[in-house]
């Protein structure tokens, strides 16, 4: 299948010792998902949009103002500003969406700043669907605009969100024109829901506009895998080209109720990212797992029966643990099967506690855990860092 990239232009570094591309686009044109591809390709990724909520949970920086200038109508009984009374303000008022701009985005800047700093990947993405209205864009060498047809934004709408064609228009169209985006932009990825067509576009993009990329092309050819030694295992992240191996894998392990391809592991490439467990040479154990907001989910936990199950799950979590400390995560929460949730003393020696979403303590955590945890699955927690990264917004 043909693909369409348009690269405009490359701008100047504005990041000594980093390229920070910023990621932009309309509502439904699949911004998230490019972001997670970039992840996959190696860049440390800030989701501005969830930064924003943070900024005015009870405790932080922005919750007071927020208050103080629309009222404490907007609490909900655990005094936390409710965030739907809030979107329904200000989506219908544009003097209130930019009195709560005025107050979040310089916050959202000032952490943004600080977690850039922070990461040790040379390459930063920043999504924000306001990245061109806000002082965010000054941080950016190179802007990445998604774009889909009015259509397409409207069918995913309606398929994720549950609106009506009615609401998902009137959602859209409350939005800056994307046409305007598109022409401030450095890379426009066409998204029109073929998740191999816009890997296609990024992984170009990527190569193109990333200096380290362009660099390695006239390096020599990456030096063939390690063999791993009879009886031990070893962990690597999965890529698109492991899809098959990945679904079968599921598939086998599930029993046949999860019943997965190679297309449907590429979509869950645009949600999440696989641990794969070798054994002798082979898969044998997968761990499916995502950061969003600082806050570290997983997901789905397979293992071979044959495994030594202390020591195959200590070496897989091990592995997300550490790549979740490279992209800043300050909590990690495991929703297992119950074969593995019944083995507590399994979980405690790695360090995990049983708990309820209710009993995180962290707003930001329990939304994390309230989002996804199954009804009737259990959930384990361990603190990554003591020191919140967001705390000092």
């Amino acid at each position: 299948m043909e693909f369409t990239l348009e690269i405009k232009r490359n701008s100047l570094s504005n990041w000594h010792g980093k390229f920070v591309i910023g990621l932009t686009g309309n509502i439904a044109t699949g911004k998230s998902v490019v972001r997670r591809m970039l992840e996959h390709l190696g860049a440390y990724s800030v989701d501005a949009d969830a930064l924003s909520h943070r900024a005015y949970a009870k405790g932080a920086p922005g919750y007071q103002p927020v208050i103080d200038k629309f009222g404490k109508w907007l609490l909900s009984r655990d005094g936390e500003i409710d965030r739907s009374k809030l979107g329904n303000l200000v989506f219908h008022d544009r003097e209130a969406m930019i009195q709560l701009e005025g107050i979040v985005h310089p916050l959202v800047r000032q952490a943004t700043e600080l977690l850039i700093n922070r990461a040790n990947q040379p390459v930063v993405v920043i999504e924000a669907i306001k990245l061109l209205e806000s002082d965010l864009r000054k941080v950016c060498d190179s802007i990445w605009v998604t774009n889909a047809p009015e259509e397409v934004q409207v069918e995913r709408l309606m398929r994720k969100r549950g609106l009506s064609s009615e609401k998902a228009l009137e959602r859209i169209r409350m939005q800056s024109p994307q046409g305007n985006k598109v022409n401030l932009a450095n890379i426009v990825l066409t998204n029109t829901g073929s998740y191999d067509n816009l890997w296609k576009q990024v992984s170009a993009a990527w190569k193109e506009v990333v200096p380290a990329e362009k660099a390695a092309e006239t390096e020599a050819p990456a030096q063939p895998a390690p063999v791993i030694p009879r009886g031990d295992l070893a962990v690597e992240r999965g890529r698109p080209k492991h899809s098959s191996q990945i679904a079968e894998f599921i598939t086998r392990m599930s029993g046949g109720s999860r019943k997965m391809t190679s297309d449907d592991v590429m979509a869950e490439f645009g949600d999440k990212a696989y641990m794969l467990l070798q054994s002798n040479g082979k898969l044998a154990g997968i761990a499916g797992w995502q950061v969003e907001n600082l806050v570290t989910r997983t997901t789905d936990i397979y293992l071979e029966s044959q495994l030594d199950q202390q020591k195959a799950l200590e070496k897989l979590i091990q592995e997300v643990e550490r790549a979740s400390s490279d992209l800043l995560s300050e909590a990690s929460l495991i929703f297992p099967a119950k074969e593995l949730a019944a083995q507590d003393a399994m979980w405690k020696k790695l360090g995990y506690e049983r708990k309820t979403p209710h009993t995180l303590g962290v707003q930001a955590w329990q939304d994390a855990a309230i989002e996804i945890m199954p009804a009737g699955e259990a959930l384990f927690f361990k603190q990554l860092r003591t020191e919140r990264i967001l705390r000092p917004i």
